[in-house]
């Protein structure tokens, strides 16, 4: 996939313009303040400390080289010029090279609006035409809202890793997810 490739388009629930695209290298800003925004909001993912540019540098050059490589797809979501989600479909190889890892992250006030669904069809679409059998996601059991938009688009819970996740003082389960695609 070719950096800053537009996808699809949309409407939100909220009536906003929504473009799905690949990112490019000038979304450096944009994903570093994305990811710090999740991180400052204590949202349900691994990272807990901000990231610097550097870092952010670095990571972006990584994925982009995977793209090209095509070992994977990323998808962000734009709305007026700004990243406000991110996703992924690492795709998997060796004996599980029919498997796609998906990863899915979007900023607060851009939630409950459809495009999480959205970016979630669109990875699914892309991972039928590079031929994938199997999808599989993990989850904190916290984050309830998450879940329910994986079972919506056809995700099952097919094992939990009890008290995989210590953070805020609490365990939390890992729930593992897959979707099998015809």
């Amino acid at each position: 996939m070719k950096t800053g490739q537009t996808l699809f388009q949309f409407t939100a629930k909220d009536e906003r313009e929504v473009i799905l695209r690949t990112p490019k290298w000038e979304d450096l800003d944009d994903l570093l303040e994305f990811i710090n925004a999740l991180i400052d909001e204590n949202v349900d993912i691994f990272l807990t400390k901000k990231v610097t540019r550097h870092q952010e540098a670095e990571w972006l050059g990584r994925q982009l080289a995977d793209m090209e490589k095509g070992q994977l797809i990323r998808i962000v979501a734009d709305i007026n010029g700004n990243v406000i989600a991110n996703s992924q479909l690492q795709l998997l190889n060796g004996v599980s090279s029919h498997v796609g890892y998906i990863n899915i992250g979007i900023r607060q006030q851009y939630r409950n609006i459809g495009i999480g669904t959205q970016i979630l069809n669109t990875l699914i679409t892309h991972a039928k035409k590079v031929g994938l059998k199997l999808l599989i996601l993990s989850v904190f059991s916290t984050n309830e809202h998450a879940r329910y938009v994986y079972e919506k688009v056809g995700f099952r819970e097919c094992g939990r890793i009890p008290q995989r996740i210590f953070k805020n003082d609490q365990y939390i389960d890992e729930i593992v997810m897959v979707k099998t695609l015809t």
